[in-house]
C-alpha cells in the first residue's frame, strides 16, 4: 500500500519594493550634513563663546553704565553722547582715517610691486620669499619696539644713517608732523609679507599665453602689467584692499607701543581711544559705545564696497 506524502502549502513571496533613489539621496545628504556639523561643532562653540557673545555683549554694554563688580544701569544713548563730545573723539577719527589713507598709498602699492619683482626672478626665489615674509613672523610688539629704537631722535639708526649721508635728521615718531607717517611705515613693513605671497600666488595663476600674446602685439612691461596682470588679479586686489582698509582702521599696536598716542594726540586712533576708555578711565560703557560706532562704520563701508565691486563685475 503506497503512502501519500502531503506537500506543504506553497509560500507566497511578496515582491520587495526597490528603495527610492530620491529617498536614498536625501538620507545620504542628511547624514553628510550631520557629520559635517559634528566636525564643525567645536569651532562653532569657540566662535560663539569668544567672538559672537562678546560682540553682542559689547552692544548691550554700550547702552549701560557698567563697571566690573557693580550692577549695570541702563542709560540709553548717554554713552554715545559723552563719547561724541570728547575732545579726543575727532582727533582719533581724523588720525585713523589719515592712517588708512596713507596705508593705502604706501602699503598697498609696495606689496604688489614686490610680488611682480619676485615673480620675474629666475634664481633664489625661495630665499627672497622668506626674506619678504620674515617680518610677519616677528611678534608685533617686538617689531614695534625695534622700530621705536630705530626712530629714536638721538641714537636711533635712522638718524645715524642720515648723519652718515650728511642729510638733515628728523624727529620721526617724536614729531607731530611725522609721527603718523612713521607708524604707517612700521605697519607696512610688518604686514606686507603675507600680502606679497597672496599677490605672488595670483600672479603665478595667470596663463603664460596671455603674456606671450601681449609681447607679440608689441606691449612693453608697463602695458603688460596694465592690460594683463591687473585685470587677471582684479578680484584679489579688490579683496585685499577691503581687508587692508578694515585692518588699518583698527590700528592699535604701533600707537600704543611706539608713541603712546602722542605727541599732542597726533597718533591717537579709535582703537587706542577705546583702550583708554576701558582701562584708563574705567568707562566700559563709553568704550563699547565707541566700538559700536567703529563696527557700524566698517560694516556699512564693507557692504557698500562689496555692492559697488559686484556691480562693476556684472556691468558689460
Amino acid at each position: 500500500m503506497t503512502k501519500t506524502v502531503e506537500r506543504p502549502p506553497a509560500l507566497r513571496v511578496r515582491p520587495v519594493k526597490a528603495p527610492s533613489p530620491a529617498g536614498d539621496r536625501r538620507r545620504r545628504r542628511l547624514t553628510d550634513h550631520l557629520r559635517a556639523y559634528g566636525f564643525l561643532l567645536g569651532g562653532l562653540i569657540c566662535f560663539a563663546l569668544f567672538s559672537w557673545y562678546p560682540a553682542v555683549r559689547a552692544v548691550v554694554i554700550a547702552f549701560q553704565k557698567y563697571t566690573p563688580g557693580s550692577d549695570p544701569e541702563w542709560v540709553g544713548t548717554a554713552n554715545f553722547t559723552r563719547v561724541w563730545q570728547d575732545p579726543e573723539f575727532a582727533a582719533a577719527w581724523r588720525n585713523t582715517l589719515t592712517f588708512t589713507l596713507l596705508a593705502l598709498l604706501i602699503g598697498f602699492a609696495i606689496p604688489f610691486v614686490l610680488a611682480l619683482v619676485l615673480n620675474e626672478l629666475r634664481h633664489a626665489k625661495a630665499f627672497f620669499r622668506v626674506v619678504v615674509y620674515l617680518p610677519v613672523m616677528i611678534p608685533p610688539v617686538v617689531s614695534a619696539l625695534l622700530w621705536k629704537w630705530f626712530y629714536d631722535p638721538g641714537a636711533g639708526l635712522a638718524n645715524e644713517a642720515l648723519r652718515l649721508l650728511h642729510l638733515p635728521t628728523s624727529n620721526w615718531s617724536n614729531g607731530a608732523d611725522t609721527a603718523l607717517v612713521s607708524l604707517v611705515i612700521v605697519a607696512t613693513w610688518a604686514t606686507m609679507g603675507g600680502t606679497v605671497l597672496i599677490y605672488l600666488a595670483a600672479l603665478q595663476s595667470i596663463p603664460g599665453e596671455l603674456y606671450e600674446a601681449a609681447e607679440l602685439d608689441g606691449a612693453n612691461l608697463l602695458q603688460r602689467v596694465r592690460h594683463v596682470t591687473v585685470p587677471q588679479t582684479r578680484f584679489v586686489i579688490l579683496m585685499l584692499m577691503l581687508l587692508q582698509i578694515i585692518a588699518t582702521m583698527q590700528v592699535f599696536t604701533e600707537p600704543f607701543v611706539i608713541t603712546g598716542g602722542g605727541p599732542e594726540n597726533a597718533t591717537v586712533t579709535v582703537l587706542y581711544l577705546i583702550y583708554k576708555y576701558a582701562f584708563l578711565y574705567n568707562d566700559f560703557g563709553g568704550a563699547c559705545a565707541l566700538s559700536v560706532m567703529l563696527l557700524a562704520l566698517l560694516g556699512a563701508f564693507s557692504a557698500v564696497y562689496l555692492r559697488l565691486t559686484r556691480s562693476g563685475e556684472e556691468a558689460p
